[in-house]
């Protein structure tokens, strides 16, 4: 360690005495009553000390007055430098500034907001709109070159114009040009191919890891599920590449009704779950209180407990 080092670590005892002054300053530039004690200074290099004031002003909890002093080689008189306002080891700060784009969380946007896509956004890449050849724009015509939908091969329309340029008047470049709906252009419109850019293989696959996420096989409802989305009947195929692995869940009371969900995912709505066991019903009692039990009135005459003769004396009573 050299010894401009050794200096510049160790604070000048002029500049460190000066608290005072560094106080004085700091009051000066602060409101009256947030200067607070005096919390540590620091060497900024050879005869020059940072002295660190509490700051008592609301709402900068934790930060600190520094006021710097400074004095000149083999001068006795220590003078200011600056005095600022700066945020210590506890202090409260605002959180790093990001740009909106990093921002952005799915469902922050509202009704009437407009979310402009990067022309570099790798989630996609160039579609298919056809204005890159002349040749599928309405009304191109060229004889050297026939139309990409001409149904005749180059040499059949070679021999076409040198029979039309016998029998018309007007050159070819001026006879009616082609109907639109033919074009291979309207047809690519019909078909939905007119896109500007479509999904990357990028685009497709953060799309696929974002829904698997949500409703994928690894989530605790598709643990619990009886079977998996690929056998049930409220499941929704979509097209396209997504669709071999995602469908739709059209289900009312699935967690995932309306939702993209993996064809592993599952949840207890499955069309195909076991229908609920019927309640069970309770053992028959051992008393039947609700029938009646008939008694007789008088015991079997093959009982052995009466005599087989009539007793005439109750028959006058007027029991049989």
């Amino acid at each position: 360690m050299s010894a401009a080092t050794t200096r510049s670590r160790t604070p000048d005892r002029l500049c460190a005495e000066a608290v005072d002054l560094a106080r004085a300053a700091a009051e000066e530039a602060a409101a009256p009553g947030v200067v607070g004690e005096h919390v540590g200074l620091l060497s900024e290099g050879d005869r020059v000390v940072t002295h660190y004031f509490e700051c008592k002003e609301l709402g900068y909890r934790g930060w600190r007055w520094a006021a710097t002093v400074a004095r000149a080689s083999r001068a006795k008189n220590v003078t200011l430098d600056e005095v600022v306002l700066l945020p210590g080891p506890d202090a409260v700060l605002a959180p790093e500034w990001l740009p909106w784009s990093e921002r952005l969380r799915p469902g922050d946007m509202g009704p009437g907001d407009l979310l402009p896509t990067d022309a570099e956004d790798v989630r996609l890449e160039p579609g298919y709109t056809g204005e890159d050849d002349p040749r599928l724009q309405p009304g191109y015509f060229d004889a050297d070159d026939p139309t990409p939908n001409s149904p005749l091969s180059e040499e059949m329309a070679e021999l076409a114009e040198a029979e039309d340029a016998d029998v018309t008047a007007a050159p070819p470049a001026a006879l009616p040009a082609a109907p639109r709906r033919g074009t291979i252009a309207a047809v690519a419109e019909e078909l939905g191919l007119r896109r500007a850019r479509v999904l990357s293989r990028y685009g497709l696959h953060t799309a696929a890891d974002r829904w698997e996420d949500g409703f994928g096989p690894k989530t605790p409802m598709a643990q619990a599920a009886p079977a998996s989305c690929v056998s049930c009947g409220f499941l929704t195929p979509i097209g396209g590449s997504l669709g071999q692995a995602f469908g739709v869940c059209a289900n009312e009371f699935s967690p995932a009704d309306g939702r993209v969900v993996s064809l592993a995912y599952g949840c207890g709505g499955h069309s195909e779950a076991a229908v609920m066991p019927t309640p069970p019903r309770p053992a028959p009692p051992v008393i039947d209180e609700t029938r009646v039990d008939p008694f007789p009135l008088r015991p079997a005459p093959d009982s052995g407990s009466v005599p087989a003769a009539a007793d005439e004396d109750t028959a006058e009573l007027g029991h049989s």
